[in-house]
This record gives C-alpha cells, sequence and structure tokens, in this order.
C-alpha cells in the first residue's frame, strides 16, 4: 500500500474538523450580531414613537405593559419561522382581517431594518 493511499481515509476526518472548527467561529460572530440586533430590536419594541408593543403585549420584566395582545413569551416555539413572525409583524392583517394590531410594515410604521430587529428581539423571547 502506498502512502498516499493509506492517508485517504484520514483527509474526511480533517475536513470535517476544520468544517466544524469553522462553524464554531462563525457561530461566535453571529451570535454577536445577534446580541446587537436583539438589544436594538427591543429597544424600538419599547419605544412608544415606533413599536410600541408593550403597550397591548405582555413581556416578560417590561414595565407597564397591555394585555389587549397576547404574552409574548415563548415565542421559538410560537413562530419556529422567523419569517412567519415578521410577516405577522408587518401585516397582521394577512392572518386575521380583524385584528387590532397594527400593521408596521404596510402602514412603514417601521422601516425593512427596523421590522428585522424587532422580530429579532420578539423571536429571542
Amino acid at each position: 500500500m502506498s502512502v498516499q493511499q493509506s492517508s485517504m481515509p484520514f483527509l474526511p476526518a480533517a475536513a470535517a474538523l476544520i468544517i466544524g472548527i469553522l462553524a464554531v467561529v462563525n457561530g461566535a460572530s453571529a451570535q454577536a450580531a445577534d446580541s446587537a440586533s436583539i438589544a436594538e430590536g427591543k429597544e424600538i419594541s419599547a419605544d412608544r414613537n415606533r413599536g410600541n408593543c408593550y403597550s397591548c403585549h405582555m413581556v416578560e420584566g417590561a414595565e407597564m405593559t397591555g394585555n389587549g395582545g397576547p404574552p409574548l413569551m415563548q415565542m421559538r416555539l410560537r413562530f419556529p419561522d422567523r419569517d412567519v413572525l415578521k410577516a405577522q409583524i408587518a401585516d397582521p392583517r394577512n392572518r386575521n382581517p380583524n385584528t387590532v394590531m397594527p400593521p408596521y410594515g404596510a402602514h412603514g410604521i417601521l422601516t425593512e431594518r427596523e421590522l428585522d430587529l424587532v422580530t429579532d428581539y420578539i423571536h429571542s423571547l
């Protein structure tokens, strides 16, 4: 058996190790970006002139919350697909034409970037 043939079984293992290391490194930088977007989304959600989510929704740790909308908890379980949650925030009339929730995207209350940030925050709850 040649040296070239005997080293072949180790190539897939080495490649898997390298891919795993890269995934951890990329995951750490993505996590930092997520933390920043979650913090910014929380700020928008609490702002009475922009998101104003707390006026209708109970959120643990928030002050003076409302109870007209469902409590914002276990959101990843309720909305496993982040895009479905974003669509709900952007225009809840698509799922419930009689909703009292403002269509934050459709009426331009929030920009596309702000919608993404609020969605990141709400999805993290």
